[in-house]
């Protein structure tokens, strides 16, 4: 993380210890589960989330997705969601 708060490119996220993201059938979504409950996640989140797994850069996450959903540039959502996602202590960012 930058001074300002902002994931930088280089910054390495990944998910925090208190949550666990996996897929609930019944659902037919992603969840994020931690002890005060439950987090259902759209397909986009999931997503990203997944690939916040402690070895990928920022840029490398955007790189996968962008080679994924090739109709736009996706870096500027990806930032932005990294950011509310640390910012909820869904992530964090490893040193």
């Amino acid at each position: 993380m930058t001074e300002n708060n902002t994931v930088a490119a280089g910054d390495v996220p990944q998910l925090s210890p208190l949550y666990l993201l996996r897929w609930e059938e019944p659902q037919q979504a992603h969840v994020m589960l931690y002890p005060e409950g439950v987090v259902k996640l759209n397909e986009t989140a999931a997503a990203i989330l997944l690939l916040c797994d402690g070895q990928r850069t920022a840029a490398e996450i955007i790189a996968d997705l962008n080679s994924r959903y090739t109709s736009a540039d996706v870096s500027a959502g990806v930032y932005r969601f990294l950011e509310t996602s640390h910012a909820k202590g869904w992530i964090r960012i490893k040193s």
